[in-house]
């Protein structure tokens, strides 16, 4: 590959991951024009006519992406949800079945395959979540966190949801398996924290606050929660005023 061809390659996969998808579709044709051998520019371009609306091209796009690597696990499952946007079902289904049976010798499902599903779920949730259908939108969280359970952003988007519909025992439960998976997920200590605070327990809820500006210490949220902790125990250690004389009884 020349020169002129590889940093079309590098600035149209730069492109892609900034989603900045049309500058990406327009570099990544012309390496396709060079060379049709890298199964995740087709997989790119399939993404990107998928977004269009263009089901059609995307399923060429992922077919050939496929057919270049059979083992490329995020475009059979891109060509899945195109397959199912086409009415496909069966054929949907197949590609399922064959990616959880890939490997004869080994009957764990793939990882990226399930956190790509997890994904896909998570998604589902949040258009749940526009609609204003909380019930179902907790549902797909937690559909994706079973596929994945150590996805600590997954845990915290679910703790929540659970917390505002005033479950708060499981949305602790969710809060802590998020800290467990990932104790630098900073958006899962605040919860906790937050968590912690409405629910009176200060000191618990200042060593989260206090956690997250260990990592950064600069997150004005954390600082924020800890003034709002100080000021709850100032509240508590002000004794009740004397009457004011004026409004005494003679």
């Amino acid at each position: 590959m020349d020169d002129h061809t590889k940093q079309l390659l590098l600035l149209g996969r730069e492109h892609y991951e900034k989603r900045e998808f049309e500058k990406a579709e327009y570099l990544l044709k012309q390496v396709v024009d060079k060379t049709d051998r890298f199964a995740d520019v087709f997989d790119m371009l399939g993404v990107i006519a998928h977004s269009k609306g263009d089901f059609a091209k995307a399923e060429e796009c992922f077919e050939k992406a496929i057919q270049l690597n059979p083992n490329y696990t995020e475009a059979q499952l891109n060509l899945m949800v195109t397959y199912n946007d086409l009415g496909k079902y069966d054929a949907a289904r197949e590609i399922y079945s064959n990616i959880r049976s890939r490997d004869a010798g080994d009957r764990r499902a793939d990882p990226f395959a399930k956190g790509k599903i997890a994904n896909m779920h998570a998604e589902i949730s949040q258009a749940y979540q526009d609609a204003g259908m909380t019930i179902q939108a907790i549902e797909e969280l937690e559909k994706a966190v079973g596929l994945c359970p150590g996805f600590a952003d997954l845990r915290t988007r679910l703790g929540i949801l659970l917390r505002d519909t005033g479950d708060a025992a499981r949305a602790r439960e969710e809060f802590e398996a998020a800290k467990k998976a990932n104790p630098k997920y900073l958006q899962g200590r605040l919860a906790l924290g937050v968590l912690f605070l409405s629910a009176g327990d200060r000191d618990e809820a200042k060593a989260e606050f206090n956690a997250v500006l260990e990592h950064d210490p600069d997150n004005k949220s954390a600082q924020m929660y800890l003034r709002i902790a100080a000021a709850r125990e100032t509240l508590k250690t002000i004794p009740p005023s004397a009457p004011d004389d004026k409004n005494q009884e003679t």
